[in-house]
């Protein structure tokens, strides 16, 4: 498979890893959007939220819960922050291997976009 992030998770591409365990790998966006941008994933590919099935829920709220953890260890849990997840081309994804983004560091508006 030719995914970018499957990649990134074999460790077959260096990134700046903030966080690993054996299902989720977080590491620090290359283009980020706000001061602190890490892009919390599956180690298991899954191309979309639509593909990931009920049986695999609890994969997603790690996802969450890395989150929250990675804010609590990083000092912006009190001030806050935010965790989006795009979904295909019109919700904004890019990559096609889920993925969630915890931004912080600043003031983050809404709308977001």
């Amino acid at each position: 498979m030719d995914c970018l992030f499957c990649k990134i998770a074999a460790k077959q591409i260096p990134a700046r890893i903030a966080f690993e365990n054996e299902r989720v790998i977080a590491f620090h966006d290359l283009f980020p959007q706000a001061p602190t941008h890490i892009l919390i994933i599956p180690k298991a590919h899954y191309t979309t939220l639509n593909d990931v099935p009920a049986s695999e829920a609890a994969l997603v709220g790690e996802l969450v819960t890395t989150a929250s953890q990675l804010a609590k260890e990083l000092d912006f849990a009190e001030p806050g922050y935010r965790v989006v997840m795009n979904c295909n081309a019109d919700g904004g994804q890019s990559v096609y291997h889920i993925h969630l983004h915890l931004l912080a560091g600043r003031r983050l508006n809404w709308p977001p976009g």
